[in-house]
């Protein structure tokens, strides 16, 4: 009997590069729905997830022809910071302010290290990239922690 194989019930992206057609949304009216949406506060990644949701706009990309962070730029409404580094880093501040609070949690202790090495890892690559200035430094919670 052949080994199954697991994990296949994920959602797949579309082939084809074209935008459906039963999507009938103007290019315009999908880069209004973006900006529209960060002026309210939204983050890139809940952007896409209202566009899909709400709107029904599986991509941004064969529709507009430039992705969310694009779109989002070419109005000055990009973040500064990539919102993956953010989001990591929001988690080790949370992370931190449990280990204060519990100094003898060594398991979450070295969650918070695996966190703090993929924060470093990550703005490696963005320094490399030109999206973080060279500069820029993520001072460690873990030692303070320690």
């Amino acid at each position: 009997m052949p080994k199954q194989e697991k994990g296949k019930s994920h959602s797949i992206r579309p082939v084809s590069r074209r935008p459906p057609s039963w999507c009938k949304y103007q290019p315009e009216e999908v880069e209004s729905f973006i900006i529209k949406l960060a002026k309210e506060g939204h983050s890139m990644s809940s952007i896409g997830t209202i566009l899909r949701d709400q709107y029904a706009i599986p991509l941004v990309k064969p529709i507009v022809g430039k992705s969310i962070s694009d779109v989002l730029q070419s109005a000055g409404l990009a973040p500064t910071m990539p919102e993956d580094l953010t989001n990591l880093m929001k988690k080790a501040q949370s992370l931190a302010v449990h280990l204060d609070k519990n100094k003898k949690d060594l398991h979450n202790k070295r969650n918070m290290q695996i966190i703090e090495a993929r924060i470093h890892k990550l703005s490696r690559y963005y320094k490399r990239e030109g999206v973080v200035a060279k500069n820029w430094k993520y001072e460690a919670k873990i030692a303070s922690v320690t």
